[in-house]
């Protein structure tokens, strides 16, 4: 007979290992701790110091946390960190003891503020500002092993306090995005307010924007406290407005991926007084589609020289190179050199197009009888082939059994002649 009580002390004992072994599964952080230093007059930019530093990231405040501190940090740098959404407690950013890899993470002073932003302003339209401000705020900034995630965060401590919560958190599981041409494109972001605080039921605002070599642009913008969008929606570029509000999910769609989508998205989840936000990279990469030229190639003959061209377009990014490789009747693959490469052409869409020019003299190559041609393009979207025949004509390198089969056709004629030339000598002596 089965003892239950039994089996549910068990589970009990399991149950609490299971939440024993989450709790202790979050990490203790190691980041820098960057402010900037006051100017010694003159009006001289500010410099910036930094310092080693240390959170103990929990997602229980009354879970008991070691307080030992190395002796390398300063014990003002190291923060006791409550996360009741576990974002903190993220794999990527708990390698295992021992790892040479560490998550990137810096932690700065926070001033919360009002924004003059029009989708923004009205969180703090009635310009009051709550005693809930006045504490200690800080922002961490944080990338997990390999670019898994993305995360920044607001916490808050009361002042003097090293006994910090997270009240915003945002974060993005695509850090780094590689898309192909004309595809969707979904760019992670969700957020999480802790529900506890005063300024989570105030509203929210999310703003995306782009960044590529020095300039910029809004893609879209979003009030969620009046529900309006802002102006200057880019054209394919859209939100999921029920998971906006119901789950935090701030995700930027592009239906259409096009080459000057490649560059860095900043998401931005603003709440009054307070903003977080999280970037990043996406590249389009298209590979070359290929055309030889001509098309079907000549017969060729001894003396002759080819010219043969071979064309990559609709590619993205710049980076390719172009090669051609020779098959023979032997069945063996080799490379021929290229004459020459043009310069990058950009079309009308964004994407590049390149040409090799190749020059086959059909005596100094040794062709044979012909064998296959083909174009090679390595590119970061794949390495792509195209191939055509080349025939040689006037030209053959005999066999062996074509050797012989030359010399007994030559004895015979050679016999052939002895023998008629001996007839008429014969009949000549009569």
């Amino acid at each position: 007979m089965t003892d239950f009580s039994t089996i549910y002390k068990l589970s009990l004992v399991a149950v609490t290992c299971l939440i024993q072994a989450c709790s202790s599964s979050c990490p203790v952080l190691e980041c820098w701790f960057v402010q900037e230093k006051a100017g010694r007059g003159g009006g001289l930019t500010a410099a910036t110091t930094q310092e080693k530093s240390l959170l103990h990231v929990r997602t229980d405040p009354n879970r008991a946390e070691s307080r030992h501190t190395p002796s390398d940090i300063n014990p003002d740098r190291v923060y006791f960190v409550t996360d009741p959404a576990a974002t903190l407690c993220h794999r990527s950013l708990n390698p295992p003891k021992g790892s040479i890899k560490k998550p990137q993470c810096e932690i700065n002073p926070f001033l919360p503020q009002i924004s003059s932003l029009k989708w923004v302003t009205p969180l703090t339209d009635s310009a009051f500002s709550p005693m809930y401000l006045q504490a200690d705020w800080y922002s961490a900034a944080l990338q997990g092993l390999n670019k898994q995630m993305g995360v920044s965060t607001i916490m808050r401590a009361p002042t003097a306090s090293k006994e910090n919560n997270v009240v915003l958190s945002v974060t993005s599981k695509t850090v780094s995005v590689k898309a192909r041409l004309g595809k969707p494109v979904l760019l992670d972001c969700g957020f999480w307010v802790d529900p506890s605080s005063p300024l989570a039921g105030m509203g929210f605002a999310v703003e995306w924007r782009y960044q590529f070599r020095g300039e910029g642009r809004l893609v879209l913008a979003y009030d969620g406290k009046t529900d309006r969008l802002a102006d200057t929606q880019e054209e394919g570029a859209m939100l999921d407005f029920e998971g906006l509000h119901t789950k935090g999910n701030a995700s930027l769609i592009l239906q259409e991926a096009k080459v000057r989508h490649s560059g860095t998205y900043i998401c931005t989840v603003y709440l009054p007084f307070l903003l977080a936000q999280t970037a990043m990279e996406l590249d389009i990469v298209e590979p070359p589609s290929l055309s030889i030229h001509p098309s079907p190639l000549p017969l060729a003959v001894p003396g002759q020289t080819l010219v043969v061209q071979c064309e990559a377009s609709g590619f993205a990014p710049l980076s390719l190179e172009l090669s051609w490789e020779f098959k023979g009747a032997d069945g063996k693959t080799r490379p021929l050199e290229t004459s020459s490469v043009t310069g990058h052409r950009q079309a009308w869409d964004g994407t590049f197009g390149q040409t090799a020019r190749l020059e086959l003299d059909v005596s100094k190559m040794d062709l044979g009888t012909g064998g296959e041609l083909t174009c090679v393009a390595v590119h970061p979207g794949g390495t792509r082939r195209a191939s055509t025949t080349l025939s040689v004509i006037g030209f053959s390198t005999p066999t062996i059994e074509d050797s012989m089969a030359m010399v007994g056709v030559a004895l015979v004629l050679y016999g052939l002649i002895k023998f008629v030339s001996w007839t008429f000598t014969s009949s000549g002596i009569k």
